[in-house]
């Protein structure tokens, strides 16, 4: 049996010839409606930090892998490389307001949230408001502009609440649709 390799490919840091306007991109990709999630950690003294991240996508089945895109700088980025782990979790409907805490930067978010640490976590856990939290194991990194991609590789899933999840898109929260 041969194996197929592919060909390695390097990011650049010099721009394109063109480039769209970041107003324009940012107006396309809020058409894109997505789920909604905030990734969490610790910082090496136990600080919990956590973002809104609706950068999420799935990257391999095996082993089971997924991505976030957080901003570079960030204290949650900061935890994550020094921890080398973090949370996924995955709003539900009803989480909107976590949502919008989350994407404020409130240094309080972690005080007026209740969250919980389990013993084979990576990170916070948001069990009341998320529908499904995924612990994972920093794999890999790659800045790309002013962000980090972070691969986790994805060492547990639980599924606390069986609410509908928490979508954004057009600049605004909606439900999952009810299935009929």
């Amino acid at each position: 049996m041969t194996q197929t390799t592919y060909p390695t490919t390097t990011a650049t840091t010099a721009p394109a010839a063109r480039t769209a306007p970041s107003g324009d991109f940012r107006a396309m990709m809020s058409s894109f409606p997505t789920g909604v999630a905030v990734i969490a950690a610790e910082d090496l003294d136990g600080t919990p930090r956590g973002m809104t991240c609706s950068s999420v996508c799935s990257v391999a089945l095996d082993p089971p892998t997924l991505l976030v895109c957080l901003r570079e700088g960030s204290p949650t980025l900061q935890a994550v490389l020094a921890s080398g782990e973090f949370t996924v979790n995955l709003l539900h409907e009803d989480a909107r307001d976590v949502a919008e805490l989350f994407a404020s930067g409130d240094p309080e978010r972690f005080r007026v949230t209740p969250w919980d640490r389990r013993p084979e976590g990576a990170g916070p856990h948001l069990s009341r408001d998320a529908h499904t939290i995924a612990d994972c194991t920093v794999s890999l990194t790659q800045r790309v502009g002013d962000h980090v991609t972070v691969y986790g590789r994805v060492r547990g899933i639980r599924t606390p609440s069986e609410l509908p999840p928490l979508l954004y898109g057009l600049r605004t929260f909606a439900a999952w649709p009810a299935v009929t």
